[in-house]
């Protein structure tokens, strides 16, 4: 073998084994896409090492970073495949990684066809301290067994010692999508019997949908839940916003205050068109709170792969909630998040 094709090997052994980029860009600054592809992006950070999810459809994959300028340079490595057949077989959408209780679930939804309706949220384990490795089990089903009806998008609030399961789903009177809350016995069953705490109301949440909830929590230990409104097929998607009154009981609807305008919106000027489903993560230095999210980069692409991840720093008001501005402008250099 020659010794160029040789060392060619060494090295690309040595970034599968890892999966993490060896050094860091100098520039300062990267560009948004992050990604050509990626719908419903999912970031977690443990032990100073990122791991990045995104919707492929048919698998699961996570990249790890210590960076998230450098989420281009991680490989994709596949951690779980359906099997051919059963109720989690098809259409693999929004996979959540999340660290309780000392081991790692990942929570995903999926269905047993091609159809959109069979789609119910499912977990996996894993003991291993990191994600990539080890081996996932699965749990099963997540489910409310007194309603047990199309259940997607599923993520988790750690609230005052309490683990909470929230979801977007139907009531089974209509095709509405809500938004519901339980909480959880385990990190893969139910304790309580679902809370429905949002619905479509606004004129921005077109189409009858909220879904993508996801959790964000300031300093003074706030809690907001951000979601998805609209439809992710049209060009009206954008993200909406909650808050959790203080003190309150995230179990009760009257808990949750929905914000009267959207909280991240199109910005045509910007090459971000249907912006949603997000993550959040903080900087390598813990000083800045960054949000993740899809976009299309043209009108009308609609809810395929095309939607690709974005990221950007956000802000917080002087009442506590975030403040996410505008989508940044693709292909225009963002300077690093602080401390890569």
């Amino acid at each position: 073998m020659p010794r160029s094709r040789m060392l060619f090997l060494l090295c690309l052994a040595l970034v599968l084994h890892t999966g993490v980029k060896a050094a860091a860009d100098t520039t300062g600054t990267f560009v948004n896409p992050l990604l050509s592809s990626g719908p419903d992006p999912w970031v977690i950070r443990y032990k100073g090492v990122y791991y990045y999810m995104a919707t492929t459809g048919h698998n699961i994959t996570i990249r790890k970073t210590h960076a998230m300028s450098a989420l281009p340079d991680a490989l994709p490595v596949v951690v779980w495949t359906p099997p051919a057949k059963g109720p989690d077989a098809r259409d693999i959408w929004a996979p959540e990684l999340h660290r309780l209780q000392g081991r790692w679930y990942l929570y995903y939804t999926a269905g047993s066809s091609d159809k959109v309706h069979p789609q119910h949220t499912f977990v996996l384990e894993n003991t291993a301290d990191d994600p990539t490795t080890g081996t996932w089990v699965s749990k099963g089903q997540v489910r409310d067994t007194t309603a047990d009806y199309f259940a997607i998008d599923g993520t988790i609030l750690e609230h005052k010692g309490q683990t909470y399961f929230i979801w977007s789903g139907h009531n089974g009177k209509d095709n509405t999508q809500r938004l519901y809350i339980a909480r959880m016995k385990n990190p893969w069953t139910l304790a309580t019997a679902r809370t429905e705490i949002a619905a479509p109301q606004y004129d921005w949440e077109k189409n009858n949908i909220n879904e993508g909830p996801e959790i964000i929590k300031n300093t003074r230990g706030g809690v907001f839940l951000v979601f998805s409104a609209s439809g992710c097929w049209t060009d009206d998607y954008v993200l909406g916003m909650m808050r959790l009154k203080k003190n309150a009981d995230p179990l009760l609807a009257s808990s949750w205050i929905k914000a009267p305008q959207p909280v991240l919106i199109a910005a045509p000027g910007s090459g971000a068109f249907a912006p949603g489903h997000n993550g959040f993560f903080k900087s390598a230095d813990n000083r800045e709170d960054w949000i993740i999210y899809h976009a299309n980069s043209s009108v009308g692409q609609g809810c395929g792969p095309q939607r690709n991840p974005r990221m950007q720093p956000f802000s917080w008001k002087a009442d506590g909630s975030p403040d996410f501005g505008i989508p940044v402008k693709i292909n225009t250099p963002v300077p690093k998040p602080s401390g890569e």
